[in-house]
């Protein structure tokens, strides 16, 4: 099969790979039909993590289902079905209570398992990890480009808000206007909020940020970008959302939380070294959140998308095949892109 893999900064390549084959009774081979590029994909294509050469690269998989290990139950071949960005095995003391991303039988769609951004993977712990689409929706392809971003960011955004403790009359800040910060703001409207704040850089995705339900949007920076949110909010929120993951944006999110609120955080923390601990201490404000588990608000995410509640489409602003997956980094990297469909 022909897969995306990583062999240095800058530098994504399409190669041939072996395709990956049933290895164990609760495996599945799920051809893909639609994935993503993810903006945590940027940290190695910069250079800012490290990575293997050669692996294969992407997370986050949707497709038919072409075989299956003879425990598999939840689906057969011929489904449609989406992925989360981490495999799960669904009965473990952690997937029981809804943290999948810390399965103790966990595992990733790199390595053996083909990598999420090619033409094929396997699911290990297949039931505990794939989320059938219902047959009627499985060949429509606007509602599977609704659907692909419960792989990840529409999931991620939602850990976030949930996390800041977002709920119906709340007045709540988003940091970030990346495809995850976009989210959030469609995933704060969902759960209630009457004011949502929206911060970034980039005037087209405040625009979609509009869209999602956004109230008000700040484009300032720094210290102006902080002023302006307590402006809004009459001296901070008591939900903010941090989607970034930067020493900068962590500290700014603490900054515009209001004495005693909540920072739900997802964004993968990079670089930050100097958290404003003595500023939470002196206000009390939580710190709450993590790498988001996605997979325990797949079902109620996917029913509102195909009941068209919400629409998280509009954060693919381009479409690549297979071959155009290393242009489709680039596009991310130099924020040509919010995110970037592949339709391999």
């Amino acid at each position: 099969m022909r897969a995306a893999t990583y062999h240095a900064p800058g530098d994504i390549r399409i190669e041939e790979r072996p395709k990956p084959e049933l290895e164990a009774p609760t495996d599945a081979i799920v051809r893909v039909t639609h994935t993503a590029i993810c903006g945590s994909d940027l940290w190695f294509y910069r250079g800012e993590s490290d990575r293997e050469v050669g692996s294969p690269v992407g997370h986050e998989p949707m497709g038919i289902v072409e075989a299956v290990g003879d425990d598999v139950r939840s689906v057969q071949p011929g489904d449609r079905v989406l992925a989360p960005f981490r495999i799960s095995c669904g009965s473990c003391e952690f997937c029981r209570k809804g943290l999948y991303t810390s399965c103790v039988n966990g595992d990733s769609w790199g390595g053996k398992n083909g990598g999420g951004q090619g033409e094929y993977v396997r699911s290990t712990h297949a039931d505990g990890t794939l989320v059938r689409v219902p047959e009627r929706h499985a060949d429509d392809e606007d509602t599977l480009r609704a659907l692909l971003p419960l792989t990840d960011v529409l999931g991620t955004g939602h850990h976030a808000a949930v996390s800041a403790g977002v709920s119906a009359g709340s007045t709540c800040v988003v940091v970030g206007d990346g495809a995850v910060g976009l989210c959030a703001v469609l995933a704060a409207r969902r759960l209630g909020a009457e004011r949502i704040v929206a911060v970034g850089h980039h005037e087209d995705r405040l625009a979609v940020a509009e869209s999602f339900g956004a109230t008000d949007t700040v484009a300032d920076r720094g210290d102006a970008a902080i002023e302006r949110v307590q402006e809004l909010t009459y001296g901070g929120a008591n939900h903010v959302v941090e989607c970034v993951g930067a020493s900068s944006s962590m500290n700014a999110a603490v900054s515009m939380a209001r004495p005693g609120g909540t920072v739900g955080y997802v964004g993968v923390p990079h670089g930050v070294d100097e958290l404003d601990l003595y500023g939470m201490f002196g206000d009390n404000v939580t710190l709450s959140g993590g790498v988001a588990p996605v997979r325990a608000y797949a079902e109620d995410l996917m029913a509102d998308v195909l009941g068209g509640t919400i629409d998280p489409s509009p954060v693919f602003t381009h479409t690549v095949d297979l071959d155009g997956v290393p242009e489709g980094y680039r596009l991310m990297d130099d924020r040509e892109a919010i995110k970037v469909l592949v339709k391999p």
